[in-house]
């Protein structure tokens, strides 16, 4: 054999060694970020998992309390309940201070849409028009099928999730009123869609309401009177929001009926039950 032959095959024979190696680094690189990676998302997922208990655990001591103490709430309060050193704030909203998707108003429709949505009136109103006639088709027996849960929202057409996401903590389908929103009740964001898109009224009236004021001690000529009425009820949002290191969190809603159920025996009944992450800021 050649000299330079063999000298060729062992130099070829050398960068197959080197290829091979520098190879089996890469693979190993890739290995450790990948378990990396992979522990991060197992931290995650833990921390988002012992979050959801949390809240869960402090909707249902506030729901305890609310049973024990024979509360029928008419305005919107927030409590702090202490649950393994951690302290929860849980905000109790009555139903009736949420916008009914069966059974608002199609103006007060349109507002949720043009104020809430950052929509033109012009597409407002054609979309509250397009929910009114989803919520009432019919079934076969003739009965109206309505919204089963706020997400049956996109399926009206022209609602992305977008917009969804902007008016999902303004509705509500399962206050079972009139279709009238209570200002007591109502969240800040509600409050402004009832004001025209006023947020300093918006913001006076919930200052002034939580100091305990009545009704009649607010100003509340500066809402929509077609869109308000203030009435009890027996139906709430109850939502804690467990707070993460990063300014981000996990919330918890349960919404509740608070007349007893008499198939579980339990005090109470949940009929919605819903969890999400809270982006950092």
């Amino acid at each position: 054999m050649r000299p330079y032959a063999l000298g060729g095959r062992r130099g070829i024979a050398l960068v197959a060694v080197l290829w091979i190696i520098a190879s089996l680094a890469i693979v190993v690189g890739g290995v450790q970020l990948s378990v990396r990676s992979e522990l991060r998302i197992v931290g995650t997922s833990r921390q988002t998992v012992e979050s959801v208990a949390l809240g869960e655990a402090a909707v249902m001591l506030a729901l305890q309390d609310m049973v024990a103490g024979g509360e029928r709430l008419t305005r919107q309060v927030v409590r702090e309940y202490g649950y393994l050193g951690k302290a929860i704030p849980v905000e109790i909203t009555p139903l009736n201070g949420l916008i009914d998707l069966n059974r608002a108003s199609e103006g007060l429709l349109a507002s949720m849409y043009a104020i809430g949505g950052g929509l033109s009136p012009q597409v407002a109103a054609s979309l509250a028009g397009a929910t009114v006639q989803m919520r009432a088709q019919r079934d076969i027996l003739g009965r109206e099928l309505g919204f089963e849960a706020i997400q049956d929202l996109l399926q009206v057409p022209g609602v992305d999730y977008d917009l969804y996401a902007r008016l999902s903590p303004l509705m509500t389908v399962e206050s079972q009123g009139g279709g009238k929103v209570n200002p007591l009740a109502a969240p800040e964001e509600v409050l402004v869609v009832l004001a025209g898109g006023n947020a300093s009224y918006a913001q006076a009236i919930r200052s002034r309401r939580d100091t305990g004021a009545g009704i009649s001690e607010i100003d509340t000529t500066v809402l929509n009177g077609e869109f308000i009425s203030v009435s009890a009820t027996t139906r709430y949002r109850i939502l804690a929001r467990v707070a993460s290191s990063d300014g981000g969190g996990v919330a918890v809603s349960r919404y509740v009926d608070l007349r007893p159920d008499n198939q579980s025996g339990m005090p109470w009944r949940i009929f919605n039950a819903e969890h999400w992450m809270i982006v950092p800021r």
